[in-house]
């Protein structure tokens, strides 16, 4: 076991505090030294470059250990230990402003036959390593790969020397850099002498600014991220008109008709025996749906997952995240802990609302169905990781902590939810009376029916969050720091715009069309939104990645799927309340039998 539960639990609880209070006392996590204080350098990870996921530990290749003594770990959060990290003690000496020449770290005298089989077949898949010094991260490569030389030694060339270039101002490390050179063959029966040196340069650069050398901003600024976020805007205004003119328009003269009721009653009479539409599914637009359980689950989890990621968007642009290790999945899974309130009273409400019978039922479902259902891909994930030996497996230790964020902080929250959320807004309040009998639905054309509304739905969204995510994927599985949360709250907020819209013009016309089984179909209309993005992920997949092997390739779709799963949930609850609100608008207006 990585870690203890004790201290893995309590970070998880105060990672709220900390993203206000980076800054602590003590040396380890004030980055101050003074003259030849120890620097520790930490080894992280080791892995295929184009496999992001598939990392062991960087012990798991015949590199030279630290003494024979146990060497010391670094036990991060909930979030570093689910990313994978565990960093080791290099027991490399460095000291601060110390210069040190080249300086041998170790002397393997004899390379057995495994170990440079090992190194060698590491090379060629192109391995590369992560290291941390001051916690700031340090990349490089095992070796260079020359598959087209005709000797078998000379195919594969392990680095030998590091050095380390630190850059320093006043007492505070400021910036890391790592340069391999001394290439040599492996060979086994010969020896091999590992070594290193380190070169402290100061600099002006201040310790707030010291991330700023990891931020890629040609990458995620460039005007292509702007136009995108321009037309996503665009895409705004023309919803929110067509809905304004076109429907308001439509539906202020189907209520001038109904109001000629007082003036000439035959006329009406006349009009009511021609016409069809939405005003003539009254006594059945507010039946309960099928399935209600299910569906308030899902509507309430969705209003939850919408809170949650609005929360941590903002936590991210206000505590800078992304320059702790893990910091963004600790956060995660501490605020959806926090939000379950809010899960439980939307779906207690829904639920009573439509004379639901077995509340308990229903909140036993809102609880668990997120988060049982990332429990099963992930523990699908964690089997082949633990096949393959890799620092992705998620520790027991770890999963028995989440558990208990689960059973003691959601759980609990989502129960007061529900029983809030029946006595505040279980109470029925539907505008027109539910007839007893259900109005037969008539056939329409192929483009009125519920799938192809469903199915169209989701374009329109996905279209206004397309561009970002390219960068969202690009960041996650090519290397990059993603740090421009500011476009994704604006990104954000315009799915959620555009989503209600397209979802309420949907239900719209399946109203015209006398089908008044809108709430799944408004659900799934805006739901949707994930099947496309799934699908652009299979295309990321194998247009712009180079991934390879059955545990890259379980990770990226198990990944993705998860990802999806919850943006499906959101959206379709988003555009559920917001049809909701629309048809109970629209029949508040006209009289009911």
């Amino acid at each position: 076991m990585r870690e203890t539960a004790g201290t893995v639990l309590w970070q998880a609880v105060c990672v709220v505090a900390v993203l206000f209070f980076q800054s602590c006392g003590a040396s380890e996590y004030d980055h101050k030294y003074a003259d030849g204080d120890s620097v520790t350098l930490w080894v992280n990870k080791v892995g295929p470059y184009n496999n992001p996921q598939e990392t062991y530990n960087y012990y798991s290749l015949p590199f030279c250990k630290p003494s024979t003594r146990e060497p010391n770990h670094k036990w991060g959060g909930l979030g570093e230990v689910l990313e994978g990290n565990e960093l080791i003690d290099s027991d490399i000496e460095i000291k601060f402003k110390v210069p040190v020449e080249k300086t041998v770290i170790c002397k393997i005298e004899d390379v057995k036959p495994e170990d440079a089989k090992q190194f060698k077949e590491a090379i060629e898949n192109t391995y590369w390593f992560e290291f941390f010094m001051d916690d700031l991260p340090l990349w490089g490569f095992v070796g260079e790969p020359h598959n087209d030389k005709r000797d078998e030694n000379s195919r594969a060339l392990l680095y030998t020397h590091k050095n380390f270039i630190v850059k320093y101002n006043g007492d505070q490390i400021i910036q890391v850099n790592l340069t391999q050179d001394n290439p040599q063959p492996i060979v086994a029966g010969r020896p091999l002498e590992l070594t290193y040196s380190v070169k402290w340069v100061a600099v002006t650069t201040s310790f707030a600014r010291r991330f700023d050398a990891y931020l890629d901003y040609p990458f995620f600024e460039h005007q292509i991220h702007w136009f995108s976020i321009f037309n996503s805007f665009m895409m705004v205004i023309f919803l929110t008109g067509l809905v304004s003119m076109i429907l308001m328009r439509t539906l202020r003269n189907d209520y001038a008709k109904y109001a000629r009721e007082e003036d000439d009653l035959e006329t009406l009479q006349s009009d009511v025996s021609e016409e069809s539409g939405w005003k003539l599914v009254h006594g059945d637009v507010f039946r309960s749906p099928r399935n209600l359980v299910l569906l308030s689950a899902l509507v309430g989890t969705g209003a939850q997952l919408a809170m949650l990621i609005l929360l941590v968007i903002l936590f991210a642009i206000i505590g800078m995240l992304y320059v702790g290790r893990g910091a963004i999945v600790t956060t995660f899974i501490v605020c959806y802990a926090l939000t379950s309130f809010i899960a439980g009273y939307v779906s207690g409400g829904f639920y009573s609302r439509n004379d639901g019978k077995h509340w308990i039922k229903s909140m036993l479902l809102t609880a668990s169905l997120f988060p049982f259902t990332c429990f099963g891909i992930g523990f699908l994930l964690n089997t082949v990781a633990i096949f393959y030996h890799s620092l992705a497996a998620i520790p027991f230790g770890t999963m028995v902590v989440v558990f208990i964020i689960w059973a003691f902080i959601s759980f609990p929250l989502a129960l007061l939810g529900t029983v809030v959320g029946r006595n505040w807004s279980g109470v029925p309040d539907n505008p027109c009376r539910v007839k007893t009998i259900p109005r037969p639905i008539p056939e329409k054309k192929w483009y009125l029916t519920p799938s192809v509304v469903a199915l169209m739905g989701g374009l329109l969204p996905f279209g206004s969050i397309f561009i970002e995510m390219y960068f969202v994927f690009t960041s996650f599985w090519n290397y990059k720091v993603y740090y421009v949360y500011g476009f994704m709250l604006l990104v954000f907020l315009i799915l959620v715009i555009v989503t209600v819209c397209v979802t309420i013009v949907g239900t719209y016309f399946l109203l015209n069309a006398e089908n008044y089984h809108w709430q799944w179909t408004s659900f799934f209309s805006a739901a949707s939104t994930a099947g496309y993005v799934y699908l652009y992920s299979i295309y990321y997949y194998f247009m712009k990645t180079k991934m390879s092997g059955f545990f890259q390739t379980s990770f990226y779709f198990g990944y993705t799927a998860m990802f999806c799963i919850g943006l499906g949930i959101l959206c379709g609850a988003v555009g559920y309340l917001g049809s909701s609100t629309f048809v109970r608008r629209i029949y508040r207006n006209i009289k009911c039998d």
